[in-house]
C-alpha cells in the first residue's frame, strides 16, 4: 500500500514533468481515496476503462490519455460530467501522463514499443527527444518489415513506400506524429512508423522517397503505460493489472 500523494510525488519526478510543453495537466487529474493498493493501467480513460477499472477493485487508473486537453470545452458536462461522476462516486484516482510517458527513456511509448519490435540502439530527436530512432539487427524488405510489425501488434498497418524497398534505419513516435514525418527525412531514415497518418503525408513519403507505416494510435501507444505501471507496482508493492480496451484507430 501507498498513499496517492506520495505515489503522486514519485511519479511527477519520475516522469520529468516540469521539461515539457504539454496539452493537458500531467499527473494526478482526479483525486479518489488516498491508500493505493491495485492500479489498472489502460491507453485512454474512456467509460469502458473506468467500468472494468472499478471491477477489478482498483484504486488508481494510470492511463496516457487522460482529462482537460487544451482548447475543450471546460464545462463538466456530458460525456466529461459522467466520466468524472463515475470516477468520484467510485473513489477511483485518475493518474494521466501524455508527453513525458511518450518521450521517458525508459518507461516510455517510443522506448517501449521499438524493445518490442526489435529495432536497437534506440536514440532520440526533435523537441522534448519526442522522435526515437534506430536500426534492424539486419537490412529486410519492407514487406517483410510490415509483417513482422502486423504480427507483434496484432493489428493491420497501413503503408506507403515501395515494399520491395531494403530497409534498416527506423524512425518513429507513437500515436497522432505524422507531424514529425520531416525529421524522419533529415535523418535519413528509410521508413517512418507512427500511430496515424494524414493526407499530405502520403504525399511526402511517395515524394522523398522514405517509407511511412501507420500501425495505429492505440496499438503503438499500449506498452509505455504497462511498463510505468509495472515499475510503480514493483516499488511500493502493488497490484499492477493493464486493461486494453480495443481501440480502431
Amino acid at each position: 500500500m501507498v498513499k496517492i500523494n506520495e505515489l503522486t510525488h514519485y511519479t511527477q519526478q519520475l516522469m520529468q514533468v516540469e521539461r515539457f510543453k504539454d496539452y493537458c495537466p500531467n499527473g494526478l487529474q482526479v483525486e479518489g481515496k488516498s491508500d493505493v493498493y491495485k492500479i489498472v493501467t489502460g491507453v485512454t480513460a474512456s467509460m469502458a476503462l473506468l467500468v472494468a477499472a472499478a471491477k477489478a477493485n482498483a484504486d488508481l487508473v494510470l492511463v496516457h490519455h487522460g482529462y482537460f486537453w487544451k482548447n475543450e470545452d471546460a464545462r463538466i458536462v456530458g460525456i466529461k460530467k459522467n466520466r468524472i461522476k463515475f470516477l468520484l462516486e467510485n473513489d477511483l484516482n485518475l493518474m494521466s501522463y501524455h508527453l513525458p510517458l511518450d518521450a521517458h527513456p525508459q518507461f516510455g511509448n517510443n522506448v517501449q514499443l521499438g524493445k518490442v519490435l526489435g529495432i536497437s540502439p534506440i536514440d532520440y530527436v526533435g523537441e522534448s527527444n519526442l522522435i526515437a530512432y534506430g536500426h534492424l539487427t539486419q537490412a529486410m524488405k519492407l514487406q517483410d518489415l510490415v509483417q513482422h510489425i502486423e504480427q507483434v501488434l496484432q493489428r493491420v498497418p497501413l503503408v506507403v513506400g515501395d515494399l520491395h524497398k531494403m530497409v534498416r534505419k527506423i524512425a518513429w513516435c507513437t500515436g497522432a506524429a505524422q507531424g514529425y514525418f520531416d525529421a524522419a527525412v533529415e535523418l535519413g531514415a528509410d521508413v517512418y512508423i507512427s500511430g496515424e497518418i494524414s493526407e499530405q503525408t502520403t504525399h511526402q513519403a511517395v515524394e522523398t522517397g522514405v517509407s511511412y507505416i501507420s500501425a495505429g494510435h492505440h496499438v503503438t501507444e499500449r506498452y509505455g503505460v504497462q511498463a510505468l505501471g509495472e515499475h510503480l507496482a514493483e516499488k511500493f508493492n502493488l497490484i499492477h493489472e493493464f486493461i486494453d480496451i480495443n481501440n480502431p484507430v
